[in-house]
């Protein structure tokens, strides 16, 4: 229905104002020579064009709309019944279109946070539960590549940390696509409850990964000196500590200041693993930034890289009453086996509205 009040009306057609009058300034800005010679602007703005169109679009037919509907209201008004009757018609139509309208709008001009227009880097780590939770780390890995393909968007592995009965000590991967707002939510510690495949007496036991969603970080965004660094270099490994192949490609990097090390060999050369290292060493550090500068995100960024203790769970997986349920907004769902295989968009569509309804409400 319509919003009646004046003030809520006033406000979406200030901010629709404000983000047409943005939409035009970035198209003048992306026709100038001078962006062309910056990438970092050029890319920074196309991201914000993609995120603009579709508030143009609804824009500009609610406000085509409204004239409309004025216009039928003076209509409404004419003396001939019949004309009146139609236009009367026309005004229950048209303010139908416009509740809907309103509606989208003001999910789409609630403060935006530029990061989430972002590619991420998803870090998954096996936490409490031994051969149990890298098994359940692995199944969030194949959850989370089977969401990104349903989406349209594309996975990359950085690195990949083999644990025993095809489970995962660590896993470390890529979303390219405008994924960190969707995913970022995914972040903290799930808990998983079943009857492990070891288990012998049919006993539910309790396990945990931890997940961490981080911004792609751009090279503007975090600066790096070469004399920061301590790259190690050493010989690829699968499990088993088998030799994967016969030359040092597989990197380490140390960032001195911070103390943060990442290492990557699953890249089929040296190069390439130095460069996926440094991709991921630039978000933990961009995050770690954010973190420092606002305590709220401090306090997540905590939750979400703990120690993998069950006690601090934000999702819990049982698969006894095929139930997921998510703490922080009181979700339950009951499609355990479809949620696994990538239909998380119920649940990542919940938290994304309650996210927006916090940002909205400061």
């Amino acid at each position: 229905m319509l919003s009646t009040g004046a003030q809520p009306k006033a406000d979406l057609r200030g901010r629709l104002a404000a983000a047409l009058a943005r939409a035009e300034q970035v198209a003048a800005e992306l026709a100038d020579a001078a962006t062309a010679r910056d990438p970092a602007k050029l890319k920074s703005l196309g991201r914000e064009r993609v995120r603009l169109e579709p508030i143009v679009r609804s824009g500009r037919l609610f406000l085509k709309l409204q004239g409309e509907l004025a216009a039928a209201r003076e209509m409404a008004l004419a003396a001939d019944p019949g004309l009146s009757g139609l236009a009367r018609q026309e005004i229950a139509a048209l303010a139908e279109q416009l509740a809907r309208l309103e509606s989208e709008l003001a999910g789409r001009l609630s403060p935006h946070d530029p990061l989430d227009d972002r590619d991420a880097i998803v870090e998954i780590r096996a936490g409490t539960g031994g051969d149990e939770a890298a098994l359940f780390a692995a199944d969030l890995f194949r959850m989370y590549t089977r969401f990104v393909e349903r989406r349209g968007w594309k996975s990359e592995i950085i690195s990949l940390s083999p644990g025993a009965l095809n489970g995962l000590k660590e896993a470390i991967f890529a979303v390219r696509g405008k994924a960190f707002g969707e995913l970022r939510s995914e972040s903290g510690v799930h808990r998983v409850q079943r009857v492990p495949v070891t288990e012998s007496a049919g006993r539910i036991h309790t396990s945990a990964a931890t997940v961490a969603v981080l911004p792609e970080a751009e090279e503007i965004d975090v600066k790096i000196e070469d004399k920061e660094l301590r790259i190690d270099v050493f010989r690829s490994s699968g499990p088993g500590g088998q030799s994967v192949n016969t030359t040092d490609s597989a990197v380490r990097v140390t960032h001195l200041p911070s103390g943060i090390v990442v290492q990557c060999q699953d890249q089929k050369s040296q190069l390439q693993n130095k460069i996926k290292a440094l991709e991921v060493l630039r978000s933990r550090l961009l995050d770690r930034k954010i973190a420092d500068q606002e305590a709220a995100r401090a306090r997540e960024r905590r939750a979400m890289v703990g120690t993998g203790d069950r006690s601090a769970k934000v999702r819990t997986y049982n698969f006894p009453q095929s139930r997921i349920t998510d703490h922080r907004i009181g979700l339950s769902v009951h499609n355990l086996n479809a949620v696994l295989d990538g239909e998380l968009d119920e649940i990542v569509s919940a938290l994304k509205l309650r996210r927006q309804e916090e940002r909205a409400n400061g």
